[in-house]
């Protein structure tokens, strides 16, 4: 009964068009709620939660909770800043996947009771896709077709963008990410989580190639970073066994080292997609994508093949809204509208 009514809401919207779309995000631990019209981003409110910062990493049941009591404010929140009521919002956009089960759930379900409340369409978006489209916001735009780097905490995988948005996996890791490894790294260094963006303006201070750490040698286009953590583990262990201060009196230079080790290994794999594709234009996104050694390396590896890097801005880059609403965007042009009966996924 619910999905008659609700095909029937789909081809009845009050307005065609789409001008105004609100983005919700809730793949992991940060709530976000976005309003794009007219193809401009209104507004991109993120609510994130401290509460994982004492046990290292995301407790998932604590994530879930959090968006509960975070979604209804954060999305009040956008629509005050763009200006509009729920009553002038078009469609709605929000992940489906991947990410924490309990965390997708909570924006899900909001947005298809929404959805059928305000007798409009929803459009389900993949949550790493999103990332891609970041790149389409706002400032230059890569043609298609591109490569992409695409470097989360969950995920490291190198993208080909062909026409019409369809995403083909060149390369993708293994086991752990890089986002995963910046933290966990981190973590044996003693850094708050998350670590990554404190290792970026500590390693600023150090020298990149005062230590070496081995990445191993991956086939094809494939990453693995599970034995790069083991090789930081065993290493800091050994040196602070002979001095138990090591860490505190090199943590610049262990910092500097450990990302430019991680940069260069993203880099040097891009590199080669590049060679194996002959595609000059060339982007990263993710949340690792606002680290500022990679994004500057970004741009000196386009020097150095004749390619044209392509950055999305820093706001963009990290889990985040307006990404899901340009997604969704883009899905309502292709006519690709949600169902009741979607469900959300954890893997792609």
């Amino acid at each position: 009964m619910y999905k008659t009514k609700y095909k029937h809401t789909l081809e009845n919207t009050k307005n065609n068009s789409h001008q105004n779309i609100l983005g919700i995000e809730s793949s992991c631990d940060d709530t976000s709620a976005s309003i794009l019209s007219n193809g401009n981003i209104y507004s991109n409110v993120i609510a994130s939660q401290q509460v994982h910062e004492e046990f290292g990493g995301v407790v998932p049941e604590w994530a879930s909770r959090k968006h509960q009591q975070n979604i209804i404010p954060t999305v009040k929140s956008a629509l005050n800043k763009a200006n509009l009521t729920l009553n002038k919002i078009d469609a709605i956009a929000c992940t489906q996947g991947p990410g924490l089960m309990g965390s997708l759930l909570v924006g899900h379900t909001f947005v298809k009771g929404l959805s059928m409340s305000l007798g409009i369409p929803f459009v389900n978006v993949d949550h790493l896709d999103a990332h891609v489209f970041a790149h389409f916001i706002d400032g230059e735009k890569p043609p298609l077709p591109f490569l992409c780097l695409l470097v989360s905490g969950g995920h490291t995988q190198i993208v080909l963008v062909n026409d019409n948005f369809e995403m083909q996996i060149l390369g993708k890791t293994i086991d752990d990410a890089a986002g995963e490894a910046f933290d966990k790294a981190g973590k044996m260094l003693g850094l708050p989580y998350p670590s990554g963006p404190i290792i970026d303006n500590l390693a600023k201070k150090g020298n990149p190639r005062a230590f070496k750490f081995n990445t191993p040698n991956v086939d094809k286009l494939d990453y693995s970073f599970s034995g790069l953590k083991t090789s930081i583990l065993y290493f800091l262990q050994k040196e602070m066994k002979e001095n138990p201060n090591f860490i505190k009196q090199h943590l610049n230079d262990l910092c500097a080292s450990i990302q430019h080790t991680i940069v260069s290994y993203l880099l040097l794999k891009l590199k080669k997609a590049i060679e194996e594709t002959g595609f000059k234009s060339i982007g990263i996104a993710g949340g690792v994508a606002a680290n500022s050694a990679l994004r500057d390396s970004l741009t000196k590896l386009a020097n150095d093949t004749g390619s044209k890097a392509y950055i999305p801005k820093f706001e963009y880059c990290t889990d985040n809204a307006a990404m899901i609403a340009f997604a969704g965007k883009i899905k309502l042009e292709q006519k690709q509208v949600g169902t009741l009966t979607d469900v959300c996924y954890t893997r792609k």
